[in-house]
């Protein structure tokens, strides 16, 4: 029961994320957001691969590049363009958008690593990509059509990019690494090429003048969103499974729309409430595994 808890307290963290950005990318750069965010990250993160791993393993030369691209791709590009995107758009809107990472990461893997693509999954797809064309589009596709998509949701679908990068990078690397120690080491990666860009952006000059809501923005991202959002949900895989854990994700962008209501006063228009609606029926369907039924039938009779 506890880790059910759990999960469904990951999904309400990772849901606040995009509040928590939306506040922190007011006042504080896109760059140095990203880089107080993952500092923060880090260090507890490294805290915590020594409590339960008991050490933090020395890198292979031959992973030491597809490592580094998880900092690159997970952290450091999709943090520059989470904030940059939260910066324009609010943060139900762009947490629908990115429920639809499962699917991409579904469909590359089927290209890439020859995973099948069942009936079921397909629809699952194609009703996430339905869903997430209603809510960029704001319900209207001459949106689209006419150039109406601005730069928000350009941003925010890089996020979506970078994070399947981030996963299909991750798969391959996490065959002889632990998933926490690869978070590890990609966290520390990116946030040192963060350093860099957030040092010029003025974060060294600028820090002292931060409100103290950026910094409790920021030690949430870190803390809550990052590192036990994290460590619970890599606990509910090994309790529960994959499967079973990963489907908690759903609930997701349905918390971040709820919360970006009652907290930031946004709006839920019809376009936004339909394609949550059909977003998270599509991230439910491809990660659903379904019993044909001829077999269940032959179960029951015998």
């Amino acid at each position: 029961m506890l880790v059910y808890l759990k999960l469904i307290l990951t999904a309400i963290f990772w849901g606040g994320t995009f509040i928590a950005g939306r506040v922190v990318a007011k006042d504080v750069g896109p760059f140095s957001a990203a880089f107080f965010r993952f500092f923060i990250a880090s260090i507890f993160l490294i805290l915590f691969t020594y409590k339960i791993e008991g050490r933090l393993p020395v890198l292979q030369k031959k992973q030491i590049f597809p490592v580094f691209l998880l900092g690159m791709t997970g952290v450091f590009l999709y943090n520059v363009f989470f904030f940059k995107g939260l910066k324009i758009i609010h943060a139900g809107r762009a947490a629908v958008i990115i429920a639809g990472n499962p699917i991409l990461i579904t469909l590359f893997s089927a290209y890439f690593f020859k995973e099948k693509l069942s009936l079921i999954k397909v629809v699952g797809i194609i009703l996430s990509v339905s869903g997430a064309v209603i809510v960029i589009s704001k319900g209207s596709f001459n949106e689209i059509v006419s150039g109406g998509v601005g730069w928000g949701e350009i941003f925010i679908f890089g996020c979506v990019l970078s994070w399947v990068a981030y996963s299909l990078i991750g798969k391959a690397v996490m065959d002889r690494l632990s998933p926490l120690a690869a978070v590890s080491y990609s966290s520390v990666i990116g946030t040192f090429f963060l350093f860099f860009p957030a040092f010029f952006e003025g974060a060294v000059q600028n820090f002292r003048h931060y409100y103290l809501v950026d910094w409790v923005g920021m030690f949430y991202l870190g803390f809550f969103g990052t590192v036990i959002g994290f460590v619970w949900y890599y606990e509910g895989i090994k309790k529960i499974g994959a499967m079973k854990a990963s489907l908690f994700i759903n609930f997701v962008p349905i918390s971040a729309v709820v919360m970006a209501f009652f907290i930031l006063d946004e709006p839920i228009t019809l376009s936004l409430f339909i394609g949550t609606l059909l977003v998270c029926s599509g991230v439910y369907l491809t990660n659903k595994r379904f019993t044909p039924v001829f077999r269940a039938t032959k179960t029951l009779r015998h």
